[in-house]
């Protein structure tokens, strides 16, 4: 798949990959985050990938030491020899695209009903993280758009109070692929029968059909997705494989090793 324009911005390219290390969803909790950062460290070797499926907020309590643990962490990694930006893909999930939409909940025809649903999926604990509550949220969204506005304002500042916030979150990739179209990288799925550049929510709420279906995607070998609504751990079929012990709901946060033809060579628990 050929990169220009708009796609580059959207999908990350990773080139000449030795090795994969993909990091399932944090949600919030630094501590096992900081863990897997040191497993990675230790076997970390050239020609080594990154790619982190997403949810780094959440229900956690851990969610500004999550981002600052990914920032440092990316510095620290990009010290190393012969490592570049392009090796490190950060994909967006589904909360960063809940609270992608909370910024902008004074342009929704129904803020309260909006809220009531993100608050059932976690956003309460990225709310907290940034200044604000779900008492807050709740009472903002039942007030005048002139309150919506003053109110995401307000989270927009929290937010930028702690650098790199801001910009990490505002740079998320939509998917990331291996530039011998071995393996694809998204959040919760894809729909099967629209080209990459064509998705739209699939990436942060899953297909159904996707789930069903057992036949390549437009040419990749394997689809690595790191959402799952049962957090059953790690689960392979031929083209498929999904990482998600369900962290930050009292589960470990996977890292799953891929070698350069889409096998999972290993899973560490962390």
């Amino acid at each position: 798949m050929r990169q220009a324009g708009g796609v580059a911005q959207r999908f990350q390219l990773l080139k000449r990959c030795r090795r994969v290390w993909t990091v399932s969803p944090i949600h919030g909790d630094a501590e096992r985050l900081i863990a897997a950062h040191n497993t990675i460290d230790t076997y970390f070797d050239v020609g080594d990938r990154i790619v982190y499926l997403g949810n780094y907020l959440g229900p956690g309590d851990g969610v500004k030491e999550t981002i600052d643990e990914i920032l440092s962490f990316r510095r620290y990694t990009m010290a190393r020899p012969h490592v570049f930006r392009q090796d490190i893909a950060y994909l967006r999930g589904s909360q960063e695209e809940m609270w992608n939409k909370i910024l902008q909940l004074q342009f929704a025809a129904t803020p309260v009903r909006i809220v009531e649903w993100m608050m059932e999926r976690g956003i309460v604990g990225t709310l907290k993280a940034y200044g604000s509550s779900a008492n807050n949220a709740l009472s903002n969204a039942r007030g005048t758009v002139a309150d919506l506005t003053r109110w995401t304002s307000e989270l927009r500042a929290g937010m930028q109070r702690f650098p790199g916030h801001t910009e990490f979150l505002s740079n998320l990739k939509r998917a990331a692929y291996t530039d011998n179209n071995t393996m694809l990288f998204v959040h919760a799925g894809i729909d099967p029968n629209l080209a990459l550049d064509q998705q739209s929510d699939a990436f942060w709420w899953g297909n159904v059909e996707f789930n069903q279906v057992e036949r390549r995607y437009f040419g990749f070998n394997r689809v690595v997705t790191g959402w799952d609504s049962q957090h059953a751990g790690v689960t392979e079929t031929e083209t498929k494989t999904v990482i998600d012990d369900g962290c930050g709901f009292g589960g470990s946060l996977l890292l799953g090793c891929f070698d350069a033809y889409g096998s999972l060579l290993s899973v560490i628990d962390n």
